[in-house]
C-alpha cells in the first residue's frame, strides 16, 4: 500500500509549499497541479497522472478534501472512481479527516462545502467590485505605462518599428504595446464619417 500525494491550487500565483510540507514526507510521490478544482476530471492533468500511477490498495492523499475539487458533482465522480478501483483515500486535515474506503456523508459534506466556499469566495470578489465601481473605481492591474513611455511606444510605432521590437525596447509586454497603439487609433477611428 502507497501513499500518493495530491496538491492542487487554482491558480499559477497560488503556492503550494504548505501541501507539500504535508504530503511530501509521508508520500511515494506526489503529483501536483494548478487547475480550478471545478473543472472536469479529464482536464486535470495532475489528477489524471495520480489516478494512472495508483494500484488497487494504495491511498490518494490531500491536505483537504477540497484539493479533489470544488465542485460536488467533480469530487464525487473522482471519489466514485478511486473506490471503484479498490484506491482509498487519505485527508489530512478539515472534517473529513481519516483514510476512507468508501464514499460516505462526511466526505459528500466536505466537497459540498468546498462547493459552497467557492460560490461564497467569488460572490464577495464580485461584491466587492461592485461597490468599488460605484465609488468610481476600477479593478484590475496598475497600468505600467506612464505617459513618457506612451510616447516613446507611439513614437517607435509611428517610425515603423514592429509591435514586438518595441516591446523589447521599451521593456514592457507585446499586449501592452498592442493596447497602446490600438487605444492610440479608436479616437481617430470614431472621428471618421461613417
Amino acid at each position: 500500500m502507497a501513499l500518493v500525494g495530491l496538491v492542487r491550487v487554482s491558480t499559477s500565483k497560488q503556492e503550494t509549499a504548505r501541501q507539500h510540507d504535508d504530503l511530501d514526507p509521508s508520500c511515494v510521490k506526489v503529483f501536483e497541479e494548478k487547475v480550478s478544482g471545478t473543472i472536469k476530471v479529464a482536464d486535470r492533468p495532475g489528477l489524471r497522472a495520480a489516478l494512472d500511477y495508483l494500484r488497487p490498495g494504495d491511498l490518494l492523499t490531500v491536505q483537504e478534501a477540497d484539493r479533489l475539487g470544488r465542485n460536488l458533482l467533480e469530487g464525487l465522480i473522482v471519489l466514485n472512481d478511486l473506490f471503484q478501483q479498490g484506491i482509498q483515500v487519505k485527508v489530512l486535515h478539515g472534517i473529513a479527516a481519516g483514510e476512507h474506503t468508501e464514499r460516505s456523508l462526511i466526505l459528500d459534506l466536505a466537497l459540498a462545502l468546498a462547493e459552497d466556499r467557492r460560490r461564497d469566495i467569488a460572490r464577495k470578489s464580485r461584491d466587492g467590485m461592485d461597490a468599488a465601481a460605484r465609488r468610481g473605481r476600477k479593478g484590475g492591474r496598475p497600468r505600467v505605462v506612464d505617459a513618457d513611455k506612451r510616447r516613446v511606444i507611439l513614437a517607435r510605432h509611428a517610425e515603423g518599428q514592429s509591435l514586438r521590437e518595441i516591446s523589447r525596447g521599451v521593456g514592457v509586454s507585446l499586449a501592452v504595446v498592442h493596447g497602446e497603439v490600438k487605444a492610440s487609433q479608436e479616437p481617430a477611428a470614431s472621428a471618421e464619417p461613417a
